[in-house]
């Protein structure tokens, strides 16, 4: 397979963060912007790339970035509330809408 070159990247107009996977579209999560607070609604990562570590890369590098910037996660995808719960170094990221 060789080496494949992952990018996680914040798409802001399409309030999604994305991953690229040599370059191609592989798949995203999309959120809902609430001042500092991201609420992830929905993950989708493209059949042709799954079983490839895609989705974690894509929680990871997504996490990672929001981190970076100061901003907390509320987790309404199942996708990223199972992340999450395997990955407890993201805990506290996590918050509700209050």
């Amino acid at each position: 397979m060789g080496d494949v070159s992952m990018l996680v990247e914040e798409n802001p107009a399409k309030h999604r963060y994305e991953i690229l996977v040599d370059n191609a579209l592989a798949g995203f999560t999309a959120y809902l912007p609430r001042k500092e607070v991201l609420v992830f609604t929905h993950t989708e990562v493209d059949p042709a790339f799954q079983n490839m570590g895609v989705g974690s890369a894509l929680m990871r590098g997504t996490l990672d970035q929001v981190r970076a910037q100061g901003q907390r996660v509320v987790p309404q995808c199942p996708f990223m509330a199972a992340f999450l719960k395997r990955h407890p170094e993201y805990a506290d990221l996590v918050t509700s809408l209050a």
